[in-house]
């Protein structure tokens, strides 16, 4: 039954994906995300929905007659570049079979992720698709955060199989950076008993963060929570929520919990953490051999055999930035880096331009809640590598969009030529709470 109702609906959405594209961006986000299909335990559990949705809406949009404009921005230019280096890396890896299996999945995120750029082309429509994106996630913090409770904190949250976030530990990092996205939600928000939802929605999925028993995630919480903390608008509102979230941890975890946050502190007699250092000077040895790195997927044991310290400790390397390190060398991880750092500019950036601006503040919240979720992201990911997931690479174009609705981007370059040099209108030409979708 679950299986017919999540088919249905899907295949009964993609009509209207052919009439509005854009909505078909945020299909795909649901399905990338949440996974739904994967909730499901028969014929709907392998279903290729993201393709067929990515394919409808590709096709729907270059039959749509709406004008098709690229923002040549630093950081799309960037990503671009590190993906064809991802590209090229691949036809040099040590393990052609699993890195173009790998590729295979990497260029259709960042395909999607690129289309958006293209495909949301109004402010209304990027404030749809952070409530895709942060209900997607909400559901297993709201769903995880009740668990937890209820159980005293005695089992692990976890995603669905087969997942990006099918892991306690990748849980508790997609968990950690959907926190701030509720928030900025909770920031826009006028209608008081979805503000109170939200509130609630925030504290059980910083429990079930807590709840996933990912000592990563819990580094990542403590730095998400603070700077968090230091970036919310109503410091007051928001430090009463941390607190509550607290207090329901300190009052259920059960001793388990702590004794394993506390092998954090004694890492040296960890053999997972030393079996992760081991694996992290592997890369470091592969990315000092070879320009490409080892391509996707290399830590494997031959690699170990020739690069590692101790070359029997096979162990998956567990961080974002040994991992690029590894499978794409300086290069890529250098560009990897610098797209980080460029998001992180342009978050300062609109912050600067829109903090004070009534009409233009949701672009400042906005912002400084990605920077927020980004942070989680660089802690949590020192501890596992999810650097091919594509909800970083997703806010990072958010704020992009962020910067054009909110005039911080003065200039369009189109598709089919160059830099055009009339402004943008203003914002709140294109959206204001009386219009269509969301009120932000």
């Amino acid at each position: 039954m679950r299986d017919l109702f999540i088919t249905g609906l899907i295949f009964g959405l993609l009509p209207f994906v052919f009439k509005r594209p854009w909505l078909g961006i945020l299909l795909w986000s649901w399905l990338g995300y949440m996974n739904p299909h994967r909730l499901a335990w028969g014929f709907a559990y392998n279903m290729p929905f993201s393709m067929i949705v990515g394919g409808v809406t590709i096709l729907a949009f270059m039959a749509s007659k709406e004008k098709k404009e690229m923002l040549w921005t630093r950081e799309v230019i960037v990503l671009l570049i590190l993906t064809g280096w991802m590209l090229f890396t691949t036809f040099f890896a040590f393990y052609p079979d699993l890195a173009w299996f790998q590729w295979n999945k990497v260029w259709k995120i960042m395909l999607m992720v690129l289309l958006t750029v293209l495909i949301i082309n109004e402010r209304y429509k990027l404030h749809w698709l952070v409530w895709v994106i942060a209900l997607s996630f909400g559901f297993y913090g709201v769903k995880g955060g009740i668990f937890t409770i209820i159980n005293g904190g005695v089992y692990r949250v976890q995603g669905p199989t087969g997942t990006f976030i099918g892991g306690n530990n990748e849980m508790a990092l997609a968990l950690v950076m959907t926190i701030p996205l509720i928030r900025y939600l909770h920031l826009q928000e006028t209608r008081k008993w979805v503000k109170i939802g939200l509130a609630s929605a925030m504290v059980l999925t910083g429990v079930a963060a807590i709840g996933s028993q990912s000592r990563g995630g819990m580094l990542a919480m403590v730095a998400m929570g603070l700077f968090l903390w230091v970036k919310s608008r109503n410091k007051i509102v928001t430090g009463f929520y941390m607190l509550i979230a607290v207090a329901i941890m300190a009052s259920i975890m059960p001793q388990a919990w702590y004794d394993r946050m506390n092998t954090i502190k004694s890492y040296q007699q960890d053999q997972s953490a030393q079996g992760r250092i081991n694996a992290w000077h592997t890369a470091f040895n592969v990315a000092k051999d070879r320009i490409t790195g080892g391509g996707f997927d290399m830590f494997r044991p031959p690699t170990f055999r020739q690069y590692a310290p101790d070359p029997w400790n096979v162990h998956d390397v567990h961080s974002i930035y040994f991992e690029m390190l590894g499978e794409q060398g300086f290069i890529g991880f250098a560009l990897f880096m610098l797209l980080g750092m460029l998001a992180w500019i342009r978050a300062r950036q609109i912050i600067k331009r829109c903090k004070h601006d009534p009409e233009r503040k949701w672009a400042a919240d906005l912002a400084a809640m990605i920077q927020v979720s980004l942070i989680g992201y660089a802690v949590a990911g020192a501890f596992l590598g999810m650097s091919h997931f594509d909800l970083p690479y997703h806010l990072m174009i958010i704020l992009v969009l962020a910067a054009k609705f909110s005039g911080v981007l003065a200039k369009v370059v189109p598709v089919e030529g160059r830099v055009r040099g009339s402004e943008l209108p203003h914002p709140s030409s294109r959206f204001s709470p009386e219009s269509t979708g969301p009120r932000g």
